[in-house]
């Protein structure tokens, strides 16, 4: 365990050195872990619990996801069956389809529950909106959470290459006594790195805050705002991409990912630092109120209302590829198709 300090708040982190992998063999015992789903999350939590040789089986509808599987190695009838029979089969069921998907297949997974399993999550969504999800555990189950820092895709290839991911994990339910190390086991057992004890409630609250904000939303409006203003003024379409995403994407934000933003200012020309010095309290004056909006609208479940109605529409899909072609045809992603091509590395 390490323990932090940040602005006078403590805080109690979990290393992978508390639990080695033999040792988390040792507490999942024989234990099954059925993974319900194979998008990205799925998948990757997936491989890597079976490669680090963890009793795993994986639940899935026959179709495109189930072929992947089969290219994934999953047998079937030994490794790969449908939902019904993985659920089952598992006495920890990791429930890692969409939301949507989770709704319309929780009275299976429901009926699949017995006395003593745990039912995982990565994202709290499912449980702390169930007046809408109609997601509620029996009383006689663990409900815990492991919720990687990053995607599914990441999941994998950090722990191929050797990494870790930080994931926050929680526990909801505590039945049997070891949910917690339930828990934690099956955080490194996925590749987690460092691990942050939290809530079903704060964790959904601030992943659906974030999407909404700086990782996605916010961050493509900004984009696409600067790319029109210059754009608006004579800028050619590189040189608007140039500026507004090539030199954050593969110059700024590494090295502040690396180092932090304080050490960006001090280490950026003398133009450059003043006139951020003088803009970021300006955008943040702007931004925050907007922020705080969305935040509200999270927690009053608005948010996954209008998440819930949207997709469970017949025309949900159709609505959604109109919606991200529109995104994908802006000039903007058109320019940076054609300048991604030119990074030295693609020559």
């Amino acid at each position: 365990m390490k323990d932090i300090e940040i602005n006078g708040i403590k805080e109690t982190i979990v290393e992978r050195s508390d639990y080695p992998i033999e040792e988390c063999k040792n507490i999942l015992g024989n234990e099954v872990t059925a993974i319900l789903g194979y998008g990205p999350q799925g998948r990757g939590q997936g491989l890597n619990m079976r490669d680090q040789g963890f009793k795993v089986v994986l639940g899935l509808r026959k179709g495109r996801s189930w072929d992947k599987a089969l290219a994934d190695g999953w047998l079937e009838g030994e490794t790969l069956f449908e939902t019904e029979e993985a659920a089952q089969r598992g006495t920890i069921l990791q429930y890692l389809l969409s939301d949507a998907g989770q709704i319309a297949a929780w009275p299976v997974v429901k009926a699949s529950l017995n006395e003593g399993d745990a039912l995982y999550f990565s994202h709290g969504f499912g449980i702390v909106f169930h007046q809408d999800t109609s997601i509620i555990p029996p009383e006689n189950v663990d409900v815990i959470l492991v919720a990687p820092k990053g995607s599914g895709l990441t999941v994998r290839t950090h722990f191929q290459a050797g990494r870790g991911i930080n994931a926050s994990f929680a526990i909801h339910q505590d039945y049997t006594g070891r949910a917690r190390e339930r828990c934690i086991s099956t955080a490194f057992a996925i590749g987690s790195g460092h691990l942050f004890e939290t809530t079903f409630e704060n964790e959904v609250h601030s992943d659906l805050t974030g999407e909404r904000c700086v990782l996605m939303g916010l961050l493509q409006g900004a984009f696409l705002a600067q790319y029109e203003v210059l754009r608006e003024h004579g800028h050619s379409p590189s040189e608007a991409y140039n500026e507004t995403i090539e030199e954050a994407l593969q110059s700024l934000y590494p090295l502040v990912a690396e180092k932090g933003m304080d050490w960006m200012y001090a280490n950026c020309s003398t133009t450059a630092q003043r006139g951020a010095l003088d803009w970021a309290p300006r955008f943040r004056d702007v931004i925050k109120p907007v922020v705080e909006k969305c935040y509200q609208s999270v927690l009053k479940g608005t948010e996954a209302k209008i998440s819930i109605n949207s997709n469970s529409q017949n025309d949900y899909r159709e609505k959604l590829e109109k919606e991200l072609e529109e995104v994908s045809s802006q000039e903007m992603w058109q320019a940076g198709k054609v300048l991604r091509k030119l990074r030295p590395e693609n020559l």
